[in-house]
């Protein structure tokens, strides 16, 4: 049976794994894991360079929208100031879209015409878009292409131009980016990848188009968070406090770097912080030279992969313990990390998540099933071993937590308490095996109640008697009191109980009862395989030898049983009698009724 239910699970396990891994149904807790490791920045390119529409720009020369094309122009100019020194890229992260004063606008495109290095921003429309499909059902696409801003008509000519548009992931995190989109019949490439092949056209390198997934996406690794890239305020560069030579051969990105302006985005190099566009094209643009872009593997290999790794950990796991099987899912694990983020280097993506979170789970579920296997299983020992040994022993061992009996005793001051039945072995001789066992049994019931009922320990049964401890194993107020309760209640159930048997069996059974108090060596005597809880020496013996002596239905305590508990009892002076086995005779009272 447990050979089915392990294949029901391991089924149950293929099938749940194969299909979250297939559907990247864990994609937004995927990253969260996997941003930190694959988002490991370094050290950004020296040669790309930030001018930045700052707050000290804003300040000298006002708000954006009230500046003139005049502005551009200039830093087009200031920039190129010779053949031989020039920037290899210039490109606006700015949208210069409309005519606005015909004079500046001509003194831009004529700037950028004259010197053919400059690059500008395109803005891509998209909205969402319902249409009939052939077969009369709905189609939703919410990548539609409803418009795309182009530059103002003269600039559009002179310069070439990208879209500008980030990509967010379903999160609102960026960690993708777009190489081009279609929009009526032309291609329009992204503004970084137009950077890119301007700038390996002007030092003469090859371009290396990136992998990209069927929709033309590819993720990218950033290589710096916020402020990593050499940044300069544009009103330095036109003023001239900065020297155009430094921008020589570099490329040159100009974007808004203020806060009022609207163009930070969540990034996923840097959680909880923001980061400007033209930085993000900057990273995009960097990955791009060094090739530190990656698509996704298959989603159906790497689904195969997780399920036969999941099912092979399953299976390991029924054959080991708990801690070899915590090791293994820690090195699994740490082996699942690693494989992601070198193949992440690769140029290959995986989600990294869903092998831990299987692992995980299994490593749960052993951790879980097994604790609650431990406790049922200790509850059957408990339960098991209570039917044997006094409830008290038992409660005591399984709170410890290890089951462990070890031989040796205590020296304690206990009452201990002997009961048997009168007349008990001419009775069984005339009544069936059967028969005999049932009586014996209704009269173990009583003393066993009457007992735990007071608090004692049933130390044995010998055939027919009963014996109890008291004081032992645990500190117990007033024992010796309760003791002789117990007597008193064996007594007054004795009653009941001769009834009940003369009533069916026509026979009766009657007590002998003996009670003494004293010191004696408590605890675990016997071999290593085979030991009793038992107390033992003369204030057994003593107590035993009274039961002996006591008639029918004649309780029989000691004189220092008396002492103990004279003002809470009323007795009958027996007197000395002689016990076997003690030279001299024992002081004895009967008990009469308990106050």
């Amino acid at each position: 049976m447990k050979k089915y239910s392990n294949l029901i699970i391991a089924a149950i396990l293929a099938v749940i794994s194969f299909a979250v891994c297939s559907t990247h149904l864990l994609y937004a807790f995927d990253k969260i894991l996997s941003d930190p490791l694959y988002q490991h920045p370094t050290s950004t390119n020296p040669n790309i360079r930030i001018i930045a529409i700052d707050e000290k720009t804003l300040q000298e020369y006002g708000k954006t929208e009230n500046w003139s094309r005049e502005i551009p122009a200039k830093l087009v100019e200031t920039l190129n100031q010779s053949e031989s020194v020039h920037p290899a890229v210039i490109a606006f992260d700015v949208m210069y879209v409309s005519d606005a004063d015909p004079e500046t606008d001509e003194y831009f495109a004529e700037a950028c015409g004259k010197y053919n290095n400059v690059v500008t921003a395109v803005n891509v429309v998209q909205k969402t878009k319902v249409s009939r499909t052939e077969s009369g059902g709905m189609e939703i696409d919410n990548s539609h292409i409803d418009l795309v801003e182009y530059p103002y008509k003269a600039l559009k000519e002179v310069s070439d131009y990208g879209f500008a548009n980030t990509l967010q992931d379903s999160d609102g995190y960026i960690r993708y980016a777009g190489t081009a989109v279609e929009y009526e019949g032309e291609t329009i490439e992204s503004l970084p990848l137009v950077v890119y092949r301007k700038y390996c056209q002007a030092v003469g390198a090859k371009v290396q188009m990136p992998k990209t997934f069927s929709n033309g996406i590819f993720s990218f690794q950033f290589s710096g968070k916020s402020g990593s890239y050499e940044t300069v305020s544009l009103c330095d560069v036109l003023e001239g406090r900065i020297d155009p030579k430094v921008f020589n051969g570099s490329i040159v990105l100009m974007g808004a770097y203020a806060p009022g302006m609207q163009d930070a985005y969540n990034v996923a190099v840097q959680k909880g912080a923001q980061m400007y566009g033209v930085e993000i094209h900057a990273n995009i643009l960097e990955a791009l030279m060094e090739g530190k872009t990656g698509v996704a593997v298959d989603a159906r290999l790497y689904a195969l992969i997780v399920m036969l790794l999941t099912l092979a950990f399953y299976f390991v796991c029924r054959k080991v313990k708990i801690v070899p099987e915590a090791v293994l899912a820690a090195v699994l694990i740490a082996a699942d990390l690693l494989a992601g983020v070198l193949l992440y280097r690769n140029g290959l993506v995986v989600d990294l998540i869903e092998l831990p979170v299987f692992l995980i789970l299994i490593f749960a579920y052993d951790l879980v099933h097994g604790y609650l296997a431990e406790i049922l299983r200790r509850r059957k020992v408990v339960n098991a071993f209570k039917k044997y040994v006094a409830p008290q022993v038992v409660d005591e061992i399984s709170k410890k937590g290890d089951f462990k009996l070890v031989l040796g005793g205590e020296n304690r001051h206990v009452a201990v308490l002997f009961v048997d039945i009168r007349g008990f072995t001419p009775m069984s001789e005339n009544l069936m095996p059967e028969q005999v066992v049932e009586i014996l049994n209704e009269y173990l019931d009583l003393t066993t109640h009457a007992i735990f009922q007071n608090g004692g320990t049933l130390d044995k049964f010998i055939g027919d008697a009963t014996m109890a401890v008291f004081n032992a194993p645990f500190d117990l107020d007033d024992y010796i009191y309760r003791a002789v309760c117990t007597a008193r209640d064996i007594a007054a159930g004795s009653e009941e109980l001769h009834n009940k048997l003369m009533e069916r069996f026509g026979k009766s059974v009657s007590f002998g009862i003996g009670v003494n108090c004293g010191n004696a060596v408590v605890g675990n005597i016997g071999c290593d395989f085979r030991m009793d809880y038992t107390a033992i020496g003369d204030t057994v013996n003593t107590a035993a030898r009274l039961e002996s002596n006591a008639k029918r239905g004649q309780i029989l305590i000691s004189s220092d049983v008396y002492e103990a508990v004279k003002d809470r009892v009323e007795v009958t002076e027996v007197g000395v009698i002689p016990l076997k086995g003690k030279s001299n005779g024992v002081f004895v009272y009967q008990l009469d009724k308990v106050l």
